[in-house]
């Protein structure tokens, strides 16, 4: 997109805008990872009362239709490939960084949450009400409420509980027509289809309805950490049993990273971190860890009793005494970044953690870790076709291999990403299979992506589509092809469209 052309999409767009509303331009960045904003419009910072989406977002959709110009919505900006603020054609981001209020009915045990709401923001609320309601989304406190229930939402209360988008009763979304829409009259398949499919394929969600969930006063945390000196590999065999079928209120998580275990940094281990939340107090936890999970080797000053608001600070490592934290919607991190995702359905062999702790000497995965995510209890009683979320019955976890990296060190990024995608293709034979399965929160581009410059192919989108949503996938399309059948609403993995149905892969 050359710098000339610019000014002339910012005249088609101009007339559009409400006088207080934000419209950036952009430019494709020198690295999709971490990108770099290249051309900026200012009208006015926004501000304004809550109807404003509902006011400026119509007129929008309009002019972009007219100017083949495709628009993105960021709610948090964690997207792990930046689709919702990057792309290779011009476009537009609608940033809902300031329509972000939760509304809490502590009586009715339900919230309204805006798009642009933070998980922290989320949960902060929610205590302010009440302190023994919750809701089961993820513990990273900066995610937007947006994207993350679009795609299911997991966290420390999804084997009690399910999934965010499980819970979510209502929801408001702009459709391709301008039109806003509620669950009666957007009707159940576009409903189904927000909740789990990515709701960015199908219009601009406004905001969630969503039903809350009873937690205890207090609650029980935990970290217990070993190295491989310490049998850690043996004990992460033996995780794969366990926290999967253990009491539904026990979440054990496991993040493994390659450590010094000498000064001079010449001799290279790994640390597994075992770090846990018990939905009730130490003297019950203890007996249930030491009998189901002796070998972690679990004793009472590895626990803390806290609120369920304060779990949250302690995942993040933050002060649990200082909640207000949680409304800080600033990054901790800024940098580079690229994970990839599997789950798992049977336990993996000690001898493949043990390759895979070689792969992790190697210099390139210096700043990368994996996260072992349990789930059974409440997700193995959801039916995989419940909505397009489909990672239900049979699994039994799943990985996140995650590598970082900065400025300093950007030369190296293919090198880092090289390493990342050996360790991706190392565990092929021990992971999930037709299809090898993936998360849509944990965006890959690596596994396929659209033409986002022409057609979309059916067939095409397949081969990623199928990979997040299993045969769910088909039922997304159709819904698709029907409330936005010009494909308006595209990115690079948005569900397609399809013209013929006539049982064969025509497009």
């Amino acid at each position: 997109m050359s710098q000339r052309r610019i000014p002339r999409l910012h005249l088609h767009l101009q007339p559009c805008l409400h006088p207080n509303q934000l419209l950036l331009l952009l430019r494709p960045p020198i690295f999709r990872s971490k990108p770099e904003i290249r051309d900026r419009i200012h009208p006015k910072t926004a501000s304004g009362n809550n109807s404003r989406p509902r006011i400026q977002i119509p007129p929008l959709i309009y002019c972009a239709k007219e100017s083949h110009i495709q628009i993105r919505t960021r709610s948090g900006g964690h997207d792990f490939e930046g689709v919702s603020y990057v792309t290779e054609v011009p476009f537009v981001v609608i940033d809902f960084i300031k329509f972000d209020k939760v509304i809490v009915d502590a009586e009715q045990k339900t919230a309204w949450v805006e798009a642009g709401a933070t998980l922290g923001t989320l949960y902060y609320r929610i205590a302010e009400k009440s302190p023994t309601l919750a809701f089961p989304a993820g513990a990273c406190p900066t995610i937007g409420a947006g994207g993350h229930f679009s795609g299911g939402g997991y966290g420390s209360l999804h084997r009690k509980y399910g999934l965010a988008a499980d819970h979510v009763i209502d929801a408001r979304i702009i459709d391709v027509n301008g039109r806003i829409l509620d669950r009666e009259s957007m009707g159940e398949d576009l409903f189904w289809a927000i909740r789990g499919g990515g709701g960015a394929s199908f219009g601009i969600i406004l905001g969630y309805k969503i039903q809350l969930v009873d937690v205890p006063e207090t609650v029980t945390v935990f970290s217990v950490q070993k190295t491989l000196e310490e049998n850690a590999t043996q004990i992460i065999h033996r995780w794969q049993y366990i926290a999967p079928n253990i009491d539904p209120r026990l979440f054990i998580l496991v993040r493994v990273a390659r450590v010094n275990s000498d000064q001079d940094g010449a001799y290279i281990t790994m640390r597994a971190a075992f770090t846990a939340l018990f939905l009730g107090g130490i003297d019950t936890l203890l007996p249930l860890v030491q009998e189901s999970f002796p070998e972690l080797g679990l004793v009472r000053e590895n626990c803390t009793e806290i609120s369920w608001l304060q779990s949250i600070s302690y995942f993040q490592g933050f002060p649990i005494n200082l909640p207000e934290m949680l409304l800080n919607r600033q990054q901790p991190y800024v940098g580079y970044f690229k994970g990839k995702a599997d789950y798992v359905r049977e336990p993996i062999p000690e001898y493949v953690f043990e390759g895979i702790w070689e792969l992790f000497k190697e210099p390139d995965a210096k700043d990368a870790d994996i996260v072992l995510i349990p789930y059974g209890g409440r997700m193995d009683e959801i039916p995989e076709s419940a909505i397009p979320f489909p990672h239900r019955a049979g699994t039994l976890y799943k990985m996140l291999y995650a590598t970082y990296w900065s400025n300093a060190n950007a030369q190296d990024a293919d090198k880092i990403l090289s390493w990342l995608r050996g360790l991706y293709n190392y565990t092929t034979p021990y992971v999930s299979k037709s299809p090898r399965e993936a998360y849509i929160n944990y965006r890959d581009l690596d596994i396929g992506v659209n033409n986002n410059k022409g057609e979309v192919s059916y067939k095409r989108a397949s081969i990623w589509g199928r990979k997040y949503f299993k045969n769910n996938f088909d039922r997304l399309v159709r819904v698709k092809t029907i409330v936005d059948p010009k494909n308006f609403f595209r990115n690079e993995q948005s569900i397609p469209t399809r013209r013929k149905w006539t049982g064969k892969e025509d497009i």
